[in-house]
């Protein structure tokens, strides 16, 4: 069973935002979208420092609404959310030393969504290395090492990860040596999520359950957003992923909401995983991919479909 059941009102307001999103954007086609939708009624059991324990977390009954939520489909920096939480575990079980170098490339990770922090991070995970390719023995070894994320994540027994990989860099540029021999001739091993699998993920973070809670603590300070144009336009030059904020879900949320996110951007995708509290309104989670070119380009799109759960959050009080 998935982590949440379906709606008949969530599902109603859930066909109608993609509804009105398809005749804002008509060049926008049903199968470039997937939505994962999660509200969070009273007694509310996210954002409590980790007052509950995970067998009482896990037996909270959560209404929500997906559109093509298990669809697997190219993460990009979306996919460091769950490089977050591998890393704390191994550094949670001494399977890493923890150092300031280390915290320096976790910080550079999640907030500038740097790849260059993010190699550094997969590295330490799996006990690989980027460089020239190999011959074919010690390149199955390496293979079985960097694959260790995706063992991990499998032995959680989560329905919504069963589809997921999560063994492959984030890249400026692009793959070389070993690292194109990795991805495939096809790119047929490329890192794929779903929004479902990225929503429980981002449940489990919010929960006070990822690892434990004090750890899923330090790694919500790391992706809570300021909605304060004087600090998220602070530079800019930067790419719109580097603040998180422009052309993602937080640009469609009023001033007054509290924002915790991990965007995903490159050249054919732009994506955004989202906890959001408004005050006077439930908190929830959104979960929005975008696939196409042209959705890639299009600064609009997620911060529309989040003015329109904003008007579908209010309208559930």
């Amino acid at each position: 069973m998935l982590f949440f059941h379906q709606d008949k009102l969530l599902d109603q307001l859930g066909d109608q935002i993609l509804a009105t999103t398809w005749a804002k954007f008509p060049g926008l086609a049903q199968n470039q979208i997937a939505l994962t939708w999660i509200v969070y009624d009273e007694p509310v059991p996210v954002n409590t420092g980790g007052a509950l324990t995970p067998a009482e977390f896990w037996r909270y009954d959560l209404r929500g609404y997906a559109c093509r939520g298990g669809e697997p489909i190219y993460p990009a920096s979306v996919v460091k959310l769950f490089y977050l939480v591998a890393i704390h575990e191994w550094l949670d079980k001494g399977m890493i030393a923890h150092s300031a170098e280390v915290e320096r490339a976790i910080r550079d990770m999640i907030i500038d969504s740097s790849n260059d922090a993010t190699s550094l991070v997969v590295d330490l995970l799996s006990g690989t290395t980027s460089g020239p390719d190999l011959a074919s023995e010690p390149f199955k070894t390496w293979q079985y090492q960097r694959n260790i994320v995706n063992r991990y994540f499998q032995e959680l027994n989560w329905l919504e990860l069963e589809s997921i990989n999560v063994n492959q860099k984030t890249w400026c540029d692009g793959a070389y040596g070993r690292e194109r021999a990795s991805v495939g001739d096809q790119r047929q091993h490329h890192n794929r999520l779903t929004t479902n699998a990225t929503a429980r993920l981002l449940h489990s973070i919010v929960g006070g359950v990822a690892v434990s809670a004090g750890r899923s603590q330090t790694m919500m300070t790391l992706i809570q957003r300021s909605l304060d144009p004087a600090v998220w336009q602070s530079d800019e030059q930067s790419e719109p992923e580097n603040n998180q904020i422009t052309g993602f879900l937080g640009a469609g949320l009023p001033p007054t909401a509290s924002l915790w996110s991990k965007a995903g951007w490159m050249s054919q995708v732009r994506h955004d995983a989202a906890y959001i509290e408004i005050p006077g309104l439930r908190p929830y989670l959104l979960v929005v991919f975008s696939e196409g070119k042209a959705q890639s380009q299009n600064e609009e799109l997620l911060p529309f479909i989040s003015q329109q759960v904003v008007a579908a959050m209010q309208s559930l009080e």
